[in-house]
């Protein structure tokens, strides 16, 4: 059983109570605009971070991160890129990239809004986070935990309080 935390949206900035929750997880997934390397600096550090880059993230972290990753975890295939829309309508290209590699999971983050919700129509776990950051029109600062093990368990939404507030 792996434990794994999953953010995004963080935008430059790491809310002091993530970082207890991260601290207990086996992994940390980010889902994109981490916004600064410090934030990165300042995770818990993880044997396994895996980290996309979004659309504010500047020429550093392009460089350092990858735009989408597709992995496998405990016998759970996992799709994670930033800009994925949400199910039916998924950004473009995203629901033929999901056709063809048969993810588990499909995670993104970008639209601020918190969700997990099976697609039926390509049997797909759609995961957003939402934000963890003060940038954006989220009232609530969120992000999930959850634990893989052939499947996935023990889903949390966290609430870590109002935007713009520690």
């Amino acid at each position: 059983m792996i434990k794994i935390g999953l953010i995004s949206d963080t935008h430059g900035m790491l809310p002091e109570n993530a970082i207890p929750i991260l601290e207990e997880v086996d992994e940390i997934w980010h889902a994109g605009d981490v916004g600064d390397s410090a934030v990165l600096e300042r995770l818990p550090k993880k044997p396994i971070q895996r980290v996309v880059f979004g659309n504010i993230d500047d020429t550093v972290l392009r460089q350092r991160l990858e735009e989408e990753l597709f992995f496998t975890v405990a016998g759970v295939k996992v799709l994670m890129l930033h800009i994925g829309g949400m199910p039916p309508r998924y950004a473009t290209g995203v629901r033929a990239k999901i056709k063809r590699l048969q993810p588990d999971i499909f995670i993104c983050g970008h639209s601020h809004i918190c969700k997990v919700i099976h697609d039926k129509d390509l049997d797909c776990l759609y995961m957003n986070p939402g934000a963890l950051g003060n940038q954006g029109f989220h009232q609530i600062k969120t992000m999930l935990t959850f634990e893989l093990d052939g499947s996935i368990k023990n889903l949390k939404v966290l609430e870590l309080g109002k935007r713009g507030k520690i």
